[in-house]
């Protein structure tokens, strides 16, 4: 089965984006080939991200936060976003899909990283179930108009 290069994208690569790239290694080796990155990288990855996804068996801390060059933008079949903001800030590549999970920023404790580590979780489940039935792009959203 093909393997599909993914970039998971938030602004400092230092928990949502590690966190999918952890989930997409450990639930979908088969499937993605994970990348992630940030358009203005931190220092570390945040120590948080490493509690909860040692709660559930995956370790990421060894990872570290980075940016994606233009050739391994350009290399990618997919970039998911992980949330940008208002300011749109995130990296993004002519001619190459993305779409935006729309997950906040966990600054509110443990509580919140967990919800937003289980989130995650499903997100890269759905996607890697969407991959495997050969769909790279999602199905658009319906919206009844009235």
């Amino acid at each position: 089965m093909r393997r599909y290069r993914v970039a998971f994208i938030c602004t400092k690569n230092a928990f949502r984006s590690q966190i999918a790239e952890g989930f997409a290694k450990a639930l979908a080796p088969d499937i993605i080939e994970p990348l992630s990155g940030g358009s203005e990288p931190a220092a570390h990855v945040d120590r948080l991200a490493v509690e909860v996804m040692s709660e559930v068996g995956v370790d990421v801390s060894s990872a570290r936060p980075k940016s994606l060059p233009d050739e391994a933008l350009g290399s990618l079949d997919l970039i998911v976003h992980m949330g940008c903001g208002p300011a749109k800030t995130c990296l993004n590549f002519p001619g190459v899909p993305s779409e935006d999970w729309g997950i906040p920023d966990p600054t509110g404790g443990i509580e919140l990283a967990r919800t937003v580590r289980d989130t995650i979780k499903g997100k890269v489940e759905l996607l890697a179930a969407r991959l495997r039935s050969g769909r790279v792009v999602a199905e658009p959203e319906f919206k009844l108009e009235l």
